[in-house]
């Protein structure tokens, strides 16, 4: 008996086997040939608990890490940044190299 026979099973749960995107397109076409609008698939339902606001978590979080990094809770100042100089242009032209000749043995 070779390994992968050991782990075959004829015994397979349903749930687990059960493919919903045919059964949902089998479904669609069937509705379609009969001129009735598109079945909508059934929305699960959300576990019950506390909802928590993505952006609000968010925000409370960055609000506990600002003294951890040395900031105040108060916004930042805006200052203007020094003006650069302009880099001189170079024509692009690199020097000639001199060339050594070669040595005859």
């Amino acid at each position: 008996m070779s390994s992968t026979d050991a782990l075959a099973t004829d015994d397979i749960p349903k749930d687990v086997a059960t493919d919903r995107y045919t059964e949902a397109i089998s479904d669609l076409i069937t509705a379609k040939q009969k001129g009735k609008p598109a079945p909508h698939a059934a929305e699960e339902e959300a576990p019950a608990g506390a909802v928590v606001g993505l952006m609000a978590a968010l925000q409370e979080s960055v609000q506990k890490a600002k003294p951890s990094r040395g900031e105040s809770r108060e916004h930042a100042t805006v200052h203007e940044l020094p003006k650069k100089t302009a880099a001189k242009k170079t024509t692009g032209k690199k020097a000639p190299t001199k060339r050594t000749p070669k040595r005859s043995a």
